[in-house]
């Protein structure tokens, strides 16, 4: 992990609940599911840029407050799925913050171009004799 990235750990707050599933009296009576928060709109760590980025890649993690939530219920354990979340949120980011490389346009080699051809020429030459001959 970044640590630019570290920083944003301030300004996240986790809510837990009740995870669902399979777990019996366990599941019933913990808040073992964690819900991770995530202000974008509100950081203070982040440029306008990077901002707008995370809203446009991320837009089905983001809800109408402009909060981005992520939950993990993997685990029994809180602290396991705290962690879970974290490490989802940061893989997220990084991917979402990561500048792609713009594609360089290969060429198409002048011996394909001609084989591409001679294949074409042959091909319409074993069309042409398929048809009827007349006497």
């Amino acid at each position: 992990m970044k640590s630019p990235l570290l920083n944003l750990q301030k300004e996240i707050y986790f809510n837990t609940a009740r995870s669902s599933g399979k777990g019996g009296q366990h599941v019933n009576k913990t808040e073992s599911k964690v819900e991770l928060h995530f202000p974008v709109n509100a950081s203070r760590l982040l440029n306008s840029e990077q901002k707008n980025k995370i809203n446009e890649k991320l837009k089905n993690y983001i809800n109408e407050q402009g909060e981005l939530i992520l939950y993990s219920q993997e685990s029994r354990s809180q602290l396991q799925n705290k962690e879970i979340c974290l490490e989802k949120f940061f893989v997220l980011l990084e991917k979402c913050l990561k500048n792609q490389k713009k594609r360089i346009p290969t060429r198409i080699s002048k011996s394909t171009k001609e084989r591409r051809l001679k294949d074409k020429k042959r091909r319409a030459e074993v069309k042409k004799w398929r048809g009827k001959f007349s006497e």
